[in-house]
C-alpha cells in the first residue's frame, strides 16, 4: 500500500508591512457639500459680526460655512489699528516678523488672512496672526484681511491650531500661563480641568510660571519628568495656580542646586554639553516609571515628586559620575529618548 504524502499546512500571509509617512483616509466622508458651504452676509449670525467690522472702518468682504462643522465665518477687510493680538499670546519675534515682512513684499502679495475672533473687551483680537499683522504694520500697509469667526471661545483654543511659526516649548507655556490667567477673571472658580482641551497638557502650565520668572530657564531638561507627574487639576482655576506658583518655586530651587552640581562637575573636568540631563535624570523620582496608555494618575503627585527630587539633589554623589554614564545620557539625546 502507497503511503499517504504528507500535506504541509499552508503558512499564514505575512501582514502588508505599512508605509511609513503615508496618511490613511477617513474610513467615511464628513462635512458639507460644496453647495452647503456657500453662505450669505445677510445671514443672521453674521449681523453682529458685520456691524463689528463696520464700527471698526473695515468692509464684509464674503461669507461662506466652515466645511467640517458648518459654522458661518465672514470675510473681511479691516483696519490694522483695529486689531489686536489676545494678551495672553507668545511673545513676538521681530526677527520673524520683519523676515516675513521682507519676504511679502518681494512677492507683492499679502495671501493669508489673520484669523480674528471678538474679544472680552469688545474690541477684534487676533489668536492666530499675531506675525503677521506685525509683518503688515512693518511694510505700512492700511487694510488686512481676516477670517473672523463668531466662536469668541476659540481664542482660548487656537494654541493647537497654530502653524504659521513653530512654538518652541518656552513659547507654548508662557501662552498657555497666560491664557490661564485672563480665565480666571471671568471663570476662576471653574475646574482647572475643563480647561483641558484650551492648556494642552498640565506641565505647560507649571513651566510657563517658572518661565515668567526666569526666561533663561532649561526647561527642556525637566519636561520629561512633569509629563509623568503633573496632572489637571480638580480644583477651580484660581486656586490651582496659586499651588502651581509653589510647585514652580520648588522646581526653580532644584534648578539652583542642579547648577551647582553642574558647576561643581565642571570643575572635576566633566565637559560634556549633556551635563544637565544627565543631572536632572539622576535626581528625577520616576525615571523609570513606565506611564501605561490611557493612565490618568500618576506614578507619585506632584507635590510628592518634587520633594524626592530636591532631596535626590541635596544627596547627589559627584563621585558617582563616570564618563562612561555621560556618553549614555549622550546617546539617548541624540536618539530622542533622553529626559530632556
Amino acid at each position: 500500500m502507497a503511503k499517504a504524502r504528507s500535506v504541509a499546512a499552508p503558512k499564514p500571509r505575512a501582514a502588508p508591512k505599512r508605509r511609513r509617512g503615508r496618511l490613511a483616509p477617513g474610513a467615511s466622508s464628513r462635512g458639507l457639500d460644496a453647495t452647503e458651504v456657500v453662505a450669505s452676509l445677510d445671514e443672521t449670525s453674521l449681523a453682529p459680526l458685520t456691524a463689528l467690522v463696520r464700527a471698526a472702518g473695515g468692509a464684509p468682504i464674503g461669507a461662506y460655512h466652515e466645511p467640517l462643522g458648518g459654522r458661518a465665518l465672514l470675510i473681511a477687510s479691516l483696519p490694522l489699528a483695529a486689531v489686536q493680538p489676545t494678551p495672553f499670546q507668545r511673545d513676538l519675534s521681530p526677527t520673524h516678523a520683519k523676515r516675513l515682512a521682507q519676504k511679502i513684499d518681494e512677492t507683492a502679495s499679502f495671501l493669508d488672512p489673520i484669523i480674528v475672533v471678538r474679544g472680552e473687551d469688545g474690541r477684534l483680537w487676533t489668536p492666530n496672526g499675531r506675525h503677521r499683522l506685525a509683518a503688515a504694520k512693518v511694510l505700512g500697509m492700511k487694510q488686512i484681511t481676516a477670517l473672523i469667526s463668531p466662536d469668541e471661545a476659540l481664542a482660548y483654543r487656537i494654541l493647537a491650531l497654530n502653524t504659521e511659526k513653530a512654538h518652541n516649548l518656552k513659547d507654548r507655556s508662557l501662552e498657555v500661563v497666560r491664557m490661564a490667567r485672563n480665565l480666571v477673571k471671568s471663570r476662576g472658580r471653574d475646574a482647572e480641568l475643563e480647561f483641558a482641551a484650551e492648556f494642552e497638557a498640565p506641565e505647560l502650565l507649571t513651566l510657563g510660571i517658572v518661565y515668567e520668572r526666569a526666561p533663561r530657564f532649561a526647561g527642556g531638561a525637566y519636561s520629561a519628568f512633569l509629563k509623568k507627574v503633573d496632572r489637571f487639576s480638580e480644583r477651580g482655576l484660581a486656586v490651582s495656580l496659586r499651588e502651581r506658583e509653589g510647585f514652580a518655586a520648588r522646581l526653580l530651587e532644584i534648578d539652583t542646586r542642579v547648577k551647582a552640581l553642574i558647576a561643581a562637575l565642571q570643575a572635576r573636568g566633566f565637559k560634556s554639553p549633556y551635563l544637565r540631563n544627565y543631572v536632572v535624570a539622576r535626581i528625577n523620582p520616576v525615571r523609570f516609571h513606565k506611564v501605561k496608555k490611557g493612565a490618568t494618575a500618576p506614578p507619585m503627585p506632584l507635590r510628592e515628586a518634587l520633594t524626592r527630587m530636591a532631596a535626590a539633589a541635596r544627596a547627589f554623589n559627584l563621585g558617582s559620575v563616570s564618563n562612561s554614564d555621560l556618553a549614555w545620557v549622550a546617546v539617548g539625546a541624540a536618539g530622542g529618548g533622553g529626559e530632556g
